[in-house]
């Protein structure tokens, strides 16, 4: 028998979950959730919201005053800023101050969570990666880039580095992170990846034609692992460099695969 159509198991009881972000054609989450929803027979969606920074507001107010909206995938450049507008969060949001998912409560309360970490720490062990005493270099200190840094600084890393073209962010992350009183050696870093058993490109370099490459990719160590969050192109010219070097690579598709089905578990109530 022929697979119904997703337009055709929609009806009026279809719940809505909606991906908002700023591009938003690169993001994989409505074709990726709305399988993973119909895959354990729920009637449910997730369909792309283009929402600039100066429209956030008031599309949040919208959303919590439409009934059928269930829940919001947060994507960039919103993951800061849409942390305001949940109402509870978990402790690894809070730490981080950004959320990549929201969902309403029974009591219509907000609940922001943030998995961006979570997911590419389940990507990197699915290649073999261990980070136990591990050492790793992250580009980027937004929100998926402190999330991130949290799950490996959480997972027992020996040492971590972070790099950001914005000198603050970066080290204000590195701030919350050595206030939870980790033993990791938190620390400003280098674009230079040599020594480094783990690398992670959480900057937007590489979505476009002609970016430049966020880490000096002629020092990537052939034992590496290096993963890069960006979902489209899913070969970046990072990802590309370290392949050629003989470095085990992890692409955003890599670490969407256990995303949409912990976003799906957290978007139906479940604890991730």
């Amino acid at each position: 028998m022929r697979e119904p159509q997703t337009h055709e198991r929609m009806n009026g009881e279809t719940r809505l979950h909606l991906c908002v972000g700023d591009p938003i054609a690169q993001v994989k989450s409505p074709e990726g959730l709305t399988r993973e929803f119909a895959a354990r027979e729920v009637n449910a969606v997730c369909v792309p919201a283009h929402v600039p920074a100066d429209s956030l507001v008031a599309f949040m107010a919208a959303a919590k005053h439409t009934r059928n909206v269930d829940g919001l995938v947060i994507t960039v450049p919103h993951k800061f800023s849409a942390f305001a507008h949940c109402e509870v969060t978990s402790e690894r949001a809070r730490i981080v101050g950004a959320i990549n998912v929201m969902r309403r409560e029974r009591d219509c309360r907000w609940f922001g969570d943030m998995t961006d970490g979570i997911a590419l720490l389940v990507a990197l062990r699915e290649r073999g990666f261990d980070p136990k005493a591990s050492t790793a270099l992250l580009a980027g200190a937004g929100g998926a880039g402190s999330a991130v840094a949290l799950a490996l600084v959480e997972a027992g890393i020996s040492e971590l580095a972070i790099c950001d073209v914005d000198a603050a962010r970066r080290d204000a992350l590195i701030g919350r992170l050595k206030a939870l009183g980790t033993r990791v050696g938190v620390h400003a870093g280098a674009p230079d990846p040599s020594g480094y058993a783990v690398v992670v490109n959480a900057t937007p370099a590489g979505m476009a034609p002609g970016d430049p490459l966020p880490l000096d990719a002629d020092r990537i160590d052939q034992r590496a692992f290096v993963a890069d969050l960006i979902s489209r192109p899913v070969m970046t010219p990072l990802l590309l460099a370290a392949r050629t070097r003989g470095a085990s690579i992890v692409t955003g598709e890599d670490m969407f695969a256990p995303q949409k089905k912990i976003l799906v578990d957290f978007l139906l109530g479940a604890p991730v």
